[in-house]
């Protein structure tokens, strides 16, 4: 065999042994690139890749960065949360206890009092149950049931909310419809649940001055099922746009800011989500994603 023929060969097969490296090292980035998106994204930061080369170092800085903005935004919403949590009670309780220290100090030897005693009690017995109320509402907020999910589909399921809902939304002055972008679409879900975000967001719309909601949906690019929910009420404000799923934050006055909250942990709860997609003078647009 002449010389160039086996500098050729020599050539050919460096390349070949290259090529094959370089393929085996591809590989194996995307496979701890899909190990550590698919951590995150099930909210475990526990893992830590071993050192050895300048790929592990990166990644293992990517996951301290979201693990201290993940730390970050829990305790943000752990500030908030206690924050109005202890609003409500002291707001409740201080007048309780003053009432109730001013209608034991009116009342004399012989158990009569200056004050309306029976007016004071009842004003107890009304703010207690407020408080009662305000409590019922935090524990239904923490203790959303696991869903029971079966084949459901979705001309029927919204069907059924728009025609509960129908005279509320007449009495409004509005109009509720859906309109699929394709026939015939099903999600595997939890029936309860998934009408009671559809109605939250239907009343939330209405008590924002809406006129006409629209539902919608349709697959999406990975074969997951999308929901729409539009409407052309009072826009949510700019400000208030990131904060609408933090427990008790509302922007309505007879709101008690646990509707999305609930609906978001309901959709975390079927592996799904639902996120603000717009919110303007034009249309406000909810989407819920079931993957």
């Amino acid at each position: 065999m002449s010389s160039w023929l086996v500098i050729l060969l020599c050539v050919v097969v460096a390349i070949v042994v290259a090529a094959v490296a370089i393929i085996r090292t591809r590989n194996k980035t995307i496979r701890k690139i899909a190990y550590m998106l698919d951590a995150m994204e099930d909210g475990e930061m526990n893992f830590r890749f071993q050192e050895k080369n300048r790929l592990n170092r990166t990644l293992n800085r990517i996951r301290t960065i979201f693990e201290m903005q993940r730390q970050q935004h829990e305790q943000d919403s752990w500030t908030k949360l206690i924050r109005v949590l202890t609003h409500e009670i002291m707001n409740t309780v201080s007048p309780i206890a003053s009432l109730s220290d001013a209608l034991a100090k009116s009342v004399d030897e012989n158990g009569h009092s200056e004050l309306d005693v029976k007016a004071g009690l009842e004003t107890i017995s009304d703010s207690s149950k407020n408080l009662i109320g305000f409590v019922q509402t935090y524990r239904e907020l923490s203790g959303v049931a696991k869903p029971i999910p079966k084949a459901l589909e979705l001309e029927d399921l919204i069907g059924n909310v728009i025609s509960l809902n129908s005279e509320y939304i007449a009495s409004c002055g509005a109009i509720c419809k859906y309109k699929p972008q394709e026939p015939d679409l099903m999600i595997y879900a939890d029936e309860g649940q998934i009408s009671q975000i559809l109605i939250n967001l239907i009343k939330n719309a209405l008590q924002a001055g809406a006129k006409h909601i629209d539902i919608s949906a349709r697959m999406g690019k990975e074969d997951d099922v999308i929901i729409d929910v539009a409407n052309d009420g009072e826009p949510i404000p700019p400000s208030g746009q990131e904060q609408i799923f933090i427990p008790f934050y509302t922007t309505k006055r007879e709101g008690s800011g646990i509707g999305l909250s609930i609906s978001r942990q309901i959709m975390r709860n079927h592996n799904g989500s639902i996120e603000l997609i717009r919110s303007d003078v034009n249309q406000t647009v909810f989407e819920l994603i079931f993957r």
